[in-house]
């Protein structure tokens, strides 16, 4: 009798703040805040999540722009880089963010659970 495979199907929302046609916040500047907290480096975060160093500074003035205050602080570091640290609206936010990702996984997971099972039943016939 074949083994059972494992899924590998996952839910991830991808929630975005909007300001007209501008993102002031969505996964990918959530996971620059997240890096930057972690690596203490906006160079280091941008190389991790395969952005350049411009594009990282980009998405910070965007978001800087939308809260009305900065989200990272940083200081100069000449040979040893700069260090960059989320200020503690950066902080807020980030949390927050995080927070509504996980609401909008729990209020999505009664139709997942259902939608779940469909895909693993992939290959068999099934009329639901």
């Amino acid at each position: 009798m074949p083994r059972a495979r494992r899924s590998t199907h996952v839910l991830k929302p991808r929630l975005r703040v909007l300001d007209g046609d501008t993102i002031v916040l969505g996964p990918g500047k959530a996971d620059l805040l997240a890096t930057i907290a972690r690596d203490g480096e906006i160079r280091a975060a941008a190389k991790r999540l395969g952005m350049s160093y411009m594009r990282a500074w980009t998405l910070l003035r965007e978001m800087n722009r939308a809260f009305g205050r900065p989200l990272v602080e940083t200081s100069r570091g000449g040979r040893s880089h700069g260090r960059a640290s989320l200020t503690p609206l950066g902080k807020r936010v980030l949390v927050l963010y995080r927070e509504m990702e996980r609401r909008a996984r729990a209020g999505a997971a009664p139709a997942w659970s259902k939608m779940h099972r469909l895909l693993r039943s992939r290959g068999k016939s099934r009329n639901t």
